[in-house]
């Protein structure tokens, strides 16, 4: 199982026993009130994290004194939603093998074949770019940091807060772009393409887990850029690359076309308190924030489904990314059939 699974299997009060691997992103150790001690662990696989306690009298309290931060271990007990969330009172733990931890971070199969599934739609709507320029640009950052970029998150917490979810983010956001493109022939199809493969890019090194793990680490660049500042700088150093002088003919220039894909990324937050220095002032730039915050903020009612049961009136818990407290969708209606 996975954190996720494991969540959705216990929403409702029940207690199931579980089994999950996991990476442990972070090890305190702490004390009660009454000075007793205890371990706080963050657990991360690349679905969710999970927040358990060792306590001095359990088994894994000892556990947690022979291993450290950033371990791969599998964790197995009866879980169950209790004053703490997801929670176990009693729950073991054990170091994975170098085995267990490759398939880990490999996924399961199916994940790795949405994941391929995600990337090909990338590369498919890359290969219907037009303007050699873009599509050139689009080439040479897939190609240097391709695999950097399907192991990125998307952020660090509210939405794709996981390994790969910047890879699930931009896919879905291309397909909502491909599904209105008959609806809207006069965007520029090529640039929007390009800004929506980019537009959070600088999340390479803002929100990237390390090769061997899940865990969001610091980065110097991106902790002192921020990734609208890393995207604008990493789309001017590629287009240096490019063989621009043969096409210095092109209409629209060159230049005019760097400008405008450069202000896709900087607007794309939509709003100045949001950390864009800009506002989007083009079709495309106003379109690809649109998308952007439609994925982002349907994965995030998502999230909130996942992690409480609903009233009898359909309420969840209170969502802080959202700012209210979700409820539950209408279903869908399905005819029933004539006798």
């Amino acid at each position: 199982m996975n954190i996720q699974s494991l969540r959705s299997a216990t929403r409702d009060g029940a207690i199931f026993f579980g089994v999950i691997e996991v990476q442990i992103e972070s090890l305190n150790l702490k004390e009660t009130a009454a000075g007793k001690p205890f371990y706080e662990l963050l657990l991360r696989d690349a679905t969710d994290t999970l927040v358990l306690r060792a306590w001095s009298d359990k088994p894994a309290f000892t556990t947690c004194q022979k291993i450290g931060t950033g371990t791969f271990v599998k964790i197995s007990g009866n879980f169950t939603h209790g004053s703490f969330g997801l929670d176990a009172p009693g729950w073991n733990m054990e170091p994975l093998s170098e085995e267990e931890i490759t398939l880990l971070l490999e996924g399961s199969e199916e994940q790795q074949k949405c994941h391929d599934t995600a990337f090909q739609i990338l590369l498919d709507a890359v290969s219907s770019i037009i303007d050699p320029r873009l599509q050139s640009l689009c080439d040479s950052f897939l190609k240097q940091y391709g695999v950097r970029f399907r192991r990125s998150a998307a952020a660090r917490s509210n939405h794709h807060a996981r390994r790969g979810g910047l890879l699930d983010h931009t896919s879905r956001m291309m397909q909502s772009f491909l599904a209105l493109r008959p609806v809207y022939p006069e965007w520029n199809q090529d640039l929007l393409i390009t800004g929506i493969l980019f537009h959070d890019c600088g999340k390479l090194w803002e929100t990237c887990p390390p090769v061997q793990g899940f865990g969001i680490i610091p980065d110097l660049r991106g902790e002192l850029m921020g990734h609208l500042s890393i995207g604008v700088e990493l789309v001017n150093a590629l287009w240096r690359e490019l063989p621009k002088e043969e096409w210095s003919d092109l209409v629209p220039s060159s230049e005019e076309v760097r400008l405008h894909l450069l202000h896709l990324i900087a607007s794309h937050h939509g709003q100045l308190e949001y950390g864009s220095p800009i506002l989007p002032k083009t079709p495309e730039a106003i379109t690809l924030h649109l998308l952007d915050n439609l994925d982002a903020r349907l994965e995030m009612f998502q999230e909130a489904y996942s992690r409480s049961s609903p009233s009898e009136l359909g309420l969840f818990e209170w969502s802080r990314p959202l700012g209210v407290a979700p409820i539950a969708p209408l279903k869908k209606y399905l005819p029933q059939e004539e006798n």
